[in-house]
């Protein structure tokens, strides 16, 4: 079991950042979350649909175009021009999710203030979540090749590693820290989180950014997908996506976005001046020692405990949990079974909110997404809705239903589990609490 230490050195949120298919910046996902705005549709079908055994997602949460992170770059107010050119100078040819990254950054820095006091670069670090992050670059790179040997891109040696997300925020933002990309399937976002907040309790810094990488499926990808059972096929979709939890669920669908939180040592964010927009309390990861993608109750509780355990709180002391809820009817059903035992139920218990629901499944991401927007309900005090939740698997499990809440608590956790028994949970706090 694991988590981030304290070793005296508390760990806060100062920073936020977001860009994707849901918000393209952390105010509009805020009203996003509050009025339960759904951006998955219905994709077309792709080329091939009428060969046999060719299957697509019923609904996607896509970028409307690929020069979105570019617009949102040249909008972002209060970016000083340096910094602007910079971005521009280096991350304009990168591909579409670097670009995304590199504007979720720029965000959160301008939000923590980095740009007007920050600590020496050697104490500023950036965890990236993530794993096979460029399959889409290379899938696109090979089709232009095979078209034309020249057509491959100078940089696609570079392109085609995870670490160019590292790389290119290391270069714009100056960071000369520690940094490395932090690979958990779908828990990917959580364990970036618990490796950056290890990070500042080790002392190796001061400040780290951890970026939530944007996924641009592949073809591959995809049909890898649906052909495992895991995402809800366009065949037989309903009219409207059912959310997480919902009896009606066929598997997950993925969403688009990029995300970054700046987590911070208390005793950095009072010397700068910065205000705490949370505090990371506790984390866990856990191992169920299963290589497959069935998930186990068991493996769920114990981070889920253990998150708690680190923070320092009881079950009780949980105002809502943001759940994994992928919407894959043995997912939901697992992890209902695992709130069940971890909080019991009735009106006692938790809200209980996905925001995959509103988002789609933002894959290696997810986990930072989610905790943006964790962070930004406890900021304005409110749990998001789930529209599409019209039957409850678990009818005993506090689901928030059609309209927003109010938490009676200001803790949170969000949990997050990957293919291959990957189990995690974070514990996010409101400064007052």
């Amino acid at each position: 079991m694991s988590g981030p230490a304290a070793g005296g050195r508390a760990v806060v949120v100062t920073g936020l950042g977001v860009l994707g298919a849901v918000a393209d910046r952390p105010e509009d996902l805020t009203a996003a979350l509050r009025s339960g705005r759904c951006a998955l549709t219905a994709p077309p079908p792709p080329a091939d649909a009428g060969r046999p055994g060719v299957s697509w997602p019923a609904f996607t949460a896509e970028l409307a175009a690929d020069d979105v992170p570019d617009r949102a770059l040249e909008a972002l107010p209060g970016l000083p021009e340096d910094l602007r050119a910079a971005a521009r100078r280096t991350a304009l040819r990168s591909p579409v999710p670097v670009r995304a990254a590199v504007v979720a950054a720029l965000q959160a820095w301008l939000e923590a203030g980095l740009d007007r006091t920050a600590p020496p670069p050697e104490r500023i670090g950036v965890a990236v979540a993530g794993n096979n992050l460029t399959e889409r670059v290379t899938e696109d790179g090979r089709a232009r090749a095979e078209r034309n040997p020249a057509y491959l891109p100078a940089r696609y040696a570079l392109h085609q590693q995870d670490t160019d997300h590292v790389a290119t925020l290391s270069r714009v933002l100056g960071v000369r820290g520690e940094g490395c990309t932090v690979g958990g399937a779908s828990a990917s976002g959580n364990l970036a989180l618990v490796h950056g907040a290890r990070m500042l309790a080790a002392g190796a810094a001061d400040v780290c950014l951890v970026v939530g990488a944007m996924t641009r499926l592949s073809q591959m990808q995809t049909r890898g997908y649906l052909t495992l059972g895991a995402m809800a096929p366009a065949d037989g979709a309903p009219a409207r996506p059912p959310a997480p939890f919902d009896l009606g669920h066929r598997g997950f669908h993925p969403g688009q976005a990029a995300a970054c939180m700046v987590l911070e040592t208390a005793a950095s964010a009072r010397l700068r001046g910065a205000p705490a927009l949370a505090g990371l309390a506790g984390a866990a990861v856990v191992l169920d020692g299963n290589h497959l993608a069935d998930p186990s109750v068991d493996g769920e509780v114990r981070a889920m405990e253990g998150a708690l355990a680190q923070a320092g709180v009881s079950a009780a002391d949980i105002g809502w949990v943001s759940a994994h809820g992928t919407g894959s009817p043995l997912g939901d059903r697992t992890e209902a079974d695992a709130l069940r035992k971890v909080f019991g139920t009735g009106d006692d218990g938790p809200w209980v909110n996905a925001t995959k629901s509103l988002s789609g499944h933002c894959l290696s991401a997810a986990g930072v997404v989610e905790a943006v927007a964790a962070v930004l309900q406890l900021r304005a005090g409110f749990v998001h809705p789930d529209p599409g939740l019209r039957d409850p698997v678990d009818a005993g499990l506090r689901f928030v239903g059609d309209e927003p809440r109010r938490a009676r608590s200001g803790f949170v956790l969000s949990n997050g589990f990957g293919f291959g028994g990957i189990n995690s949970a974070v514990v996010l706090a409101h400064p007052n609490a």
